[in-house]
């Protein structure tokens, strides 16, 4: 951004405190390096922290007031670095009792961060809550998701950026040999916490494709022949995140608006995770799968308020803003 439109955005978004509708119109078409451009220099021109602001003012609203609470605190997220965001997701989805939408959560954060910015996220959780992430991911008894998260938190420590094609191949095809070595529909578990725990992120998804290549289906859908398991079942959410973001966050959104209620939390993740992904990716998919339009689909959602009008100008996106 221009240092002139930066000023600019500072002074907009100064005179709308206290206007949650007003500063959502303002940062939702921004692009997460432009939010981070205008913190910036929000701190340079007034001297105060932009997201500890929105912070404050999400503390003053009443708590009976869903939209407005929603929405400011999805305004202070909005501020956050990616890094600082994640701890505060993964705080609220461990203090959550680390139920299976908690485990779905962690998912989503350790599955769209390379190596040095998951680093950064256990040093931002670490810095604001004075515990230790990988820890707190730990329960008794262990469960699947537990399990596949611990692996794939070591699979970081192994992260390389040269993906290799070989490993992809021979990876997909002991995905494909455990699914039917007669051990009925269950997978063997040892085998893909074994795969996971050495495998970066950008490897695994290397060979979901190419497993489609070879067998002419996803992986996922041989997981679910003849009933899943429950290790089977978070296998195949933790599978989704990795091989095809920009699906899951369209599907993700599409389910988080036609519950009854509409489950807010949900959307929130739904839309930070978009915005990691890309809202122009996650725009596109939306349409391949659902056929409409994803700020449309919003609209005719979710009733008249603040925070969806939020949500559609995020899924409208810079063009259209």
């Amino acid at each position: 951004m221009a240092s002139a439109e930066l000023e600019e955005a500072c002074r907009e978004i100064r005179g709308a405190r206290g206007q949650p509708r007003r500063l959502g119109l303002l940062l939702a078409p921004r692009s997460p390096a432009e939010r981070q451009q205008i913190r910036a220099a929000y701190r340079a021109a007034f001297g105060e922290d932009l997201a500890a602001t929105l912070h404050g003012g999400a503390l003053l609203v009443p708590s009976h007031d869903q939209d407005q609470h929603e929405l400011c605190k999805l305004l202070y997220l909005w501020a956050l670095e990616p890094a600082e965001r994640d701890a505060v997701v993964a705080r609220e989805a461990v203090e959550g009792g680390v139920t299976v939408p908690g485990y779905r959560a962690l998912v989503e954060v350790v599955t769209r961060r390379k190596h040095n910015q998951l680093f950064f996220t256990k040093q931002a959780y670490l810095a604001r809550f004075r515990r230790n992430l990988d820890q707190d991911m730990v329960t008794e008894p262990s469960h699947p998701y537990q399990r596949l998260l611990l692996a794939l938190a070591a699979s970081r420590r192994s992260h390389h950026d040269d993906l290799s094609q070989h490993i992809a191949k021979c990876d997909a095809r002991r995905l494909h040999d455990t699914k039917n070595s007669g051990a009925g529909s269950v997978v063997d578990e040892a085998v893909i916490l074994e795969m996971f725990s050495k495998r970066s992120i950008p490897q695994l998804r290397l060979a979901f494709c190419s497993y489609k290549h070879i067998y002419g289906h996803d992986y996922t859908k041989a997981l679910k022949t003849n009933g899943s398991a429950e290790f089977e079942e978070a296998l195949r959410v933790v599978v989704k995140c990795i091989y095809n973001p920009s699906k899951y966050y369209s599907k993700l959104l599409q389910r988080s608006m036609r519950s009854d209620p509409t489950d807010r939390r949900l959307v929130t993740r739904a839309i930070l995770g978009s915005d990691d992904v890309g809202i122009d990716e996650i725009r596109s998919a939306f349409k391949r799968s659902y056929g409409r339009n994803l700020a449309d689909f919003i609209d005719e959602s979710l009733p008249a308020s603040d925070y969806r009008d939020f949500l559609v100008a995020v899924a409208r996106g810079p063009a259209e803003s």
